[in-house]
This record gives C-alpha cells, structure tokens and sequence, in this order.
C-alpha cells in the first residue's frame, strides 16, 4: 500500500502509473473517501471532546443545570455512536479501494504491456546443438519419470507424481539450492504450507478479484500459499526492527498452490504450469537506502544457480504491464527449454526478483527504528532461488542425450548418488 500522503500529493503520478502497469483501481475515488473519513473522524473527535466537558462539569454544576447538562451527555452519546458507524463504513470502503492501487514504478522500467516489451538485459550459457531434441513429457514418458495420468486420477489435471530418479533429482535440487544461498549469509526456512487471508492480504496477493489464483480453505480465514513469499513476508508482521539488524535475508522452502486458470496450451503444458510444486524463495526485509542493492544481489544469486546448474538463461528487465501491484521493479530469468516453440526451442520464466519497496511492509506493519529513534516502514524484497518443476524441465531438456538418458548436473551428484538417469 501507498503512503496516503504521497497519494494525495501524487495523484496524477498514481494514476499514471496504475494506468502503464495495466491495473484497475480508482484513485479518485479513494481521495474522495478519504475526505469523508477524515472529515467524519474530525467530527467525531470534537463530538468526544464536547462529551468530556460535559462529563466533567455535571458533577459541578446546580440542580438546575444538571438535567440539561445529562441530556446533552445522553444526545452526545447517541450522536458519537451514529457518527462512529458512518465513519467505519467509509474508512471500509477506503481500505477495499486503496489496496487494490498499486506500486509506483521504478523510473527506469520498460514501459509496455506486452512480452514484446521487456528488455533482454544479457544471455548467458551456450545453448547445445541437438539434432532431435524432445521435450521433458517425451523424455519423462520415455524413462517412466513422470506419471500425469495416476495423478489425474488422484488429484485431477496439472498434477503429476515424480518417480524414480527424479523424485530423487527434486530432493537433490532444494538442498543444494538451500545451502548455496544460506551459505550467503539468509537464513534457512521450512516454511508454512498455509497463510491467513490478513497475510496474503498484506504481501499483496490479494485482492485480485478475477486474477486471483489462491486456493482457499472453506470456513476458516486460510489459503494455501502460492510462494514462500507470503509466509516469509508476513513473518515480521507486526513487528519492529532495529536497525542494526538490518538486513533481514531468508531462504525457505515450500509447496506451492495456484489454480492457474486457462493456463493450457504447448507452452504451458506438462510441468511448466501445474497447480502444485515446490520452491526455493529468497525474501529481504531492509533499510530503504539499501533495497535497490540488495534487488541486484538477489539477481546475481539467481543467475549463481542457473550458471551452476549449466542452464543456459536470458536476464529480463520486465515492462510496466507486467509487474503487477507490490513490485517497484522486477527481473526474470528465462532459461532455455527444448519443449518451447513447437519443438524447435525457446526461453520460458524460471525465476524473478521484486523490489516491492515499503509497499507489502505498509500493508503487514513492518517497521524500521533507526538510531535516532525515528519510525520508518522497512522494504522488502524477494527472488525465486529455484521453482523446482520448472528447473526439472530445464535439466531433463538440456541435459538429455542422443540414446534418451539423462546426464545429472554436476553440482547436484554429490546430492543424488548418481550422474545418469536412464
């Protein structure tokens, strides 16, 4: 969430800003009733005040005076509670339209809407020449890795069960990707499989009307969680933060839930859109002063893993329309899948980092105290260490060979036991 201040100073800005990020919100609107609720607020005040004098002058006053002075108090009364609902029904309505308004943008992000308009910042990593290359679901069918259709059975479509070896491989993968990163310095976190709605609510995950893509618990304020970003982000909730502390760096691990509506299609089939699967979320609580660095060291930690694991990938500096409500900034890598472009090749997202700013710490109250005892909202930020259904399809793709076997990367023999799958 925005501070008010700046969106009453900047209102022109906002809507601006709304408008390039491609999110619907009515800023005009939320001014309006923010009028109401300070004006109501205003009134209700003085109301207490006239309340308290009457309060404390009736014990005084003659036998005359009392009755009247008792009147009052009792009209008093009655005007404070009408005033009291009227003022909670606008600053209700306030706080359903002022969440819905997003982040300003960073001043040197890509303005567009499309995938057109995200800039190629580099690419990285030879992609391999293969003369019949076949995608991760051939390759999976092929060595029995992956069975989408016992999982249907179970679950319905875009769930999978992992077999083997590269059930295997999964396991190998968070370890490895927790150690690399918590060996930087994050602290290391299993984290919750479920939020309550105040948390989705505070990193901006909702709401989204139409967009959403939460699995709700019917009779209880809990969702499953998208992305360890929800429960990272709302482990501070509440709290303060002393400076010195600052920064704040965690690596956890979770399952990951989405409905992923209409995501059907070549490149969104098998493991690259599913409604369930595991990652590695890097997540920053800082200073202001220090965010914009620390963004580029969640990006450089992202590029580590891809480069390690000997994925060739492309850094994307992401347009205005999609970057969605909480990011001031974000940047994807896409690595190299042979299942992309109808057989032929291309890059698919495999992780982003967001600088989201003051804006989710303004929603879940995280504050910074700095030494001078001065109040600020603490930023955050987050970056994908590693989705692991989506980096099981870059290895089973880059790494497969000509007899249909799969080579392991490297780094993750020690974590595996083998080097093939076949």
């Amino acid at each position: 969430m925005l501070d008010i201040k700046f969106l009453r100073e900047n209102a022109e800005l906002v809507k601006d800003h709304a408008a390039k990020k491609r999110i619907a919100c009515d800023v005009d609107n939320v001014l309006a009733l923010d009028e109401q609720r300070v004006s109501l607020q205003k009134e209700v005040d003085n109301l207490r005040k006239e309340r308290n004098e009457i309060a404390a002058q009736t014990p005084k006053a003659s036998a005359e005076d009392r009755p009247a002075l008792i009147e009052r108090g009792k009209a008093l009364k009655e005007e404070i509670a009408a005033k009291e609902s009227a003022h909670a029904e606008v600053e209700s309505a306030w706080k359903t339209e002022f969440l819905l308004i997003p982040n300003i943008l960073h001043p040197d992000a890509p303005i567009g809407s499309t995938d057109e308009d995200n800039k190629v910042l580099r690419k990285v990593g030879e992609i391999k020449h293969l003369d019949a290359p076949k995608s991760h679901v051939e390759l999976a069918e092929k060595l029995d890795l992956i069975d989408f259709e016992r999982a249907a059975k179970v679950a319905g479509a875009k769930f999978y069960f992992l077999k083997d070896k590269l059930a295997i491989l999964e396991q190998a993968l968070v370890l490895w990707a927790m150690k690399e990163i918590s060996a930087e310095g994050y602290t290391a976190m299993s984290t919750p499989d479920l939020a309550r709605d105040e948390v989705l609510v505070g990193t901006g995950f909702n709401p989204r009307g139409n967009e959403t893509q939460t699995y709700s618990i019917e009779g209880t304020d809990l969702s499953l969680v998208g992305t360890a970003e929800i429960t990272l982000g709302g482990y501070h909730k509440d709290e303060t933060i002393a400076e010195e502390q600052l920064p704040l760096k965690y690596v956890g691990v979770s399952h990951c839930y989405r409905t992923e509506a209409g995501a059907y299609g070549r490149e969104s089939y098998g493991l690259y859109r599913v409604h369930q699967f595991a990652k590695v979320e890097m997540f920053i609580f800082c200073a202001p002063e220090q965010s914009e660095a620390l963004h580029l060291e969640l990006l450089r930690l992202e590029e580590r893993v891809f480069t390690k694991l000997g994925i060739p990938y492309q850094v994307i500096d992401i347009c205005s329309g999609d970057l969605g409500g909480p990011a001031y900034r974000k940047y994807d890598l896409e690595a190299w899948m042979w299942g992309r472009g109808d057989g032929k090749g291309g890059y698919g997202e495999v992780t982003s980092t967001s600088n989201c700013t003051d804006y989710q710490s303004r929603r879940l109250n995280v504050r910074m105290k700095r030494k001078d005892g001065s109040l600020v909202y603490a930023h955050t930020l987050n970056g994908t260490a590693v989705s692991l259904a989506r980096a099981l399809i870059c290895i089973l793709e880059n790494y497969q060979q000509e007899d249909g076997s799969i080579k392991v990367p490297e780094v993750l023999i020690p974590y595996t036991g083998f080097d093939i799958i076949k």
